[in-house]
């Protein structure tokens, strides 16, 4: 935990913000709201990867939290970006346009100079020159993009930035998805601790020599097994976002109920 200037969602989105301040600069009013909530959309895309990182060794759940922030807020900013193009008539790339695939081709050029990674020539740790900060880490990799993120034409900007977005966007969706198996399968201290107290409750509840109060008026009982059920929240899906009671067996036991709304 704490790594996330290693991560590649982190990478792409420090491209972003700092892209994205660059065009409201040159091309948003800066007294307009929208500048504002542009720049604050692309710091949010960007801050929250690097809060959510720092707060999954204590909890899995702030972890998934946070990172969904982050991904809505680059929702946000990419449809601020496609609003500026149609409301001023300027086109829009084709995804498989040759100028998208320009860029998105940079992701996946070999650099020459590491041969241990034949994949990402913008990692930090692979300066082109030690003595010169402007030719490492997020500069570098500022250099990539800069024909398109520094143009004149505002078009050619807007649509670059489009392109990172979607880069972005995919990324964090693999990264909620492995975050939410790591959820499912152990969570993070806190669930862990949650987990146990309700591990330590049904012992009681089974062990007829233990004194203490075998009731348990939180919890419900899983309709399939029987164990004591948790409270979980719908990652993905139509219910994406509301919670239900699952199963503390899963996977061995899919077992779920509706969250009783008293």
């Amino acid at each position: 935990m704490g790594g996330y200037r290693h991560l590649r969602s982190f990478q792409v989105t420090t491209l972003i913000y700092d892209g994205t301040v660059a065009f409201c600069e040159r091309f948003i009013d800066g007294r307009s709201r929208t500048h504002d909530q542009m720049v604050q959309a692309a710091r949010s895309g960007r801050q929250n990867i690097a809060e959510g990182n720092r707060a999954g060794g204590t909890s899995s759940k702030s972890e998934l939290h946070l990172t969904n922030v982050a991904r809505a807020s680059l929702e946000e900013l990419l449809l601020d970006f496609e609003d500026y193009l149609r409301q001023r008539r300027l086109p829009q790339w084709d995804k498989d346009s040759p100028e998208a695939r320009s860029i998105r081709s940079v992701a996946w050029k070999k650099d020459p100079t590491d041969p241990t990674d034949p994949t990402d020539p913008t990692d930090p740790t692979d300066p082109t020159d030690p003595t010169d900060p402007t030719t490492t880490g997020d500069y570098a990799r500022w250099a990539l993009y800069a024909s398109w993120l520094e143009h004149e034409n505002p078009a050619i900007r807007a649509n670059a930035l489009l392109c990172l977005i979607h880069q972005a966007n995919y990324l964090l969706d693999q990264q909620l998805i492995a975050m939410e198996q790591d959820f499912i399968e152990g969570g993070g201290y806190s669930e862990q601790l949650a987990a146990a107290r309700i591990a330590e409750r049904q012992r009681r509840k089974n062990d007829p020599t233990d004194p203490a109060d075998r009731t348990d008026h939180h919890f419900p009982k899983c309709p399939l097994c029987g164990k004591i059920m948790a409270l979980r929240t719908a990652r993905q899906g139509k219910n994406q976002g509301s919670q239900f009671w699952g199963c503390t067996g899963y996977p061995d036991c899919k077992g779920a109920t509706p969250l009783d709304p008293k």
